[in-house]
């Protein structure tokens, strides 16, 4: 009896994560990332404290209904302003070290939700 879960079509999963990097759909990318409904894209920021409203951009595109951002090994606070802005564009967001921000996005993506991650490599 096969008791892989069903992964809607189209979606991005996260296989493995760590070694400064992530497999997504069998691709490797070694540096921090962004998976939007369409894509995944090198996540231009040297760091968790680097992120900033301009480098969060792409989400606008297909804005998803939850953006989880995964801090890298440690959990981190969100910006007020940051988290204010997500919620001026009508994004709820959740901040969690990374490797649970892979676990709940794969578990987010399978049930067909409009998840994206901003993620920060470990």
């Amino acid at each position: 009896m096969d008791i892989t879960p069903l992964t809607p079509k189209g979606r991005h999963i996260i296989s493995a994560y760590g070694n400064g990097g992530f497999v997504i759909n069998e691709t490797s990318h070694k540096s921090n990332i962004l998976i939007l409904s369409d894509r995944v894209v090198s996540w231009q920021v040297d760091d968790w404290g680097a992120a900033t409203m301009e480098s969060l951009q792409p989400l606008l595109q297909m804005p998803p209904e939850i953006l989880l951002i995964g801090s890298g090994s440690q959990f981190m606070l969100l910006a007020p302003n940051l988290r204010e802005w997500l919620r001026s564009q009508h994004i709820a967001v959740d901040v969690m070290d990374t490797g649970a921000a892979c676990r709940t996005y794969n578990v987010l993506a399978g049930e067909d939700r409009r998840v994206a991650a901003a993620l920060i490599a470990v």
